[in-house]
């Protein structure tokens, strides 16, 4: 089971995310570092676990701003050992291509940022591109033809319950056995893992990872059971 923790950027600071309503997101208030900013909350997250990898949200970037690239550009160099996870809504092929030009990390593809099926076509065999099948309730977020189409699935699948982020809900173990029936590569859940019990039941249910972020604030999920649960 590979953990993967979540940051959420947004107006510069990371933010405590709760159930995909993004505009009433706040700056995070979390025992694991002394203020918001993205390298003292990766700094904290790092000194509780030895992750490999961390998810990034540029959740800016998403809503169709700026973004935050440069200071995705500073953490990289800080934390050289870790690769970054990044969704920051790129629908166009070109961008695509670009941001794996230069950057060594997984360009995250999340289905509600695309207009339709031909990016994930046009990125099919790289090794660095994940999907998030991103879902809110019962409705799939973004073309139908992506979720219909699981021979477009690149190796790496996240299934995103944003309804359940931040709820302490539990996973919703029902989608994420439909989702890894259908996916020919790892499949990940994000969006209410709880606890290392929960960890467990994901792995028994063959699920291959999970992104986890409030058990990691709340203590929920200490060191000793990221230890147990990755192995």
């Amino acid at each position: 089971m590979e953990v993967i923790p979540v940051i959420d950027l947004k107006g510069g600071e990371v933010v405590h995310a709760r159930r995909g309503e993004r505009a009433l997101y706040r700056p995070i208030e979390t025992p694991l570092a002394p203020d918001a900013q993205a390298g003292s909350v990766l700094a904290g997250l790092l000194a509780l676990h030895p992750f490999r990898a961390v998810y990034v949200a540029d959740l800016d970037a998403i809503a169709g701003g700026s973004g935050h690239g440069v200071l995705l550009g500073e953490m990289a160099m800080r934390f050289p050992g870790l690769t970054f996870w990044v969704d920051n809504g790129i629908a166009d092929e070109g961008a695509a291509r670009g941001w794996l030009a230069r950057h060594p990390g997984v360009l995250v593809i999340g289905s509600e940022s695309q207009r339709d099926e031909r990016l994930l076509a046009g990125l099919a065999g790289k090794p660095r591109v994940a999907l998030s099948l991103d879902f809110k309730g019962e409705e799939f977020l973004g073309p139908p033809a992506i979720l219909a189409q699981a021979a477009l699935w690149p190796e790496r699948v996240i299934a995103m319950t944003l309804a359940r982020v931040g709820a302490g809900a539990g996973p919703d173990f029902a989608r994420l056995a439909t989702i890894r029936a259908r996916a020919k590569g790892a499949v990940y859940a994000a969006g209410g893992v709880r606890d290392a019990a929960d960890l467990a039941a994901l792995a028994a249910a063959g699920i291959d990872g999970a992104l986890v972020a409030s058990a990691l604030h709340s203590g929920a999920l200490d060191g000793a059971g990221l230890r147990l649960a990755v192995g």
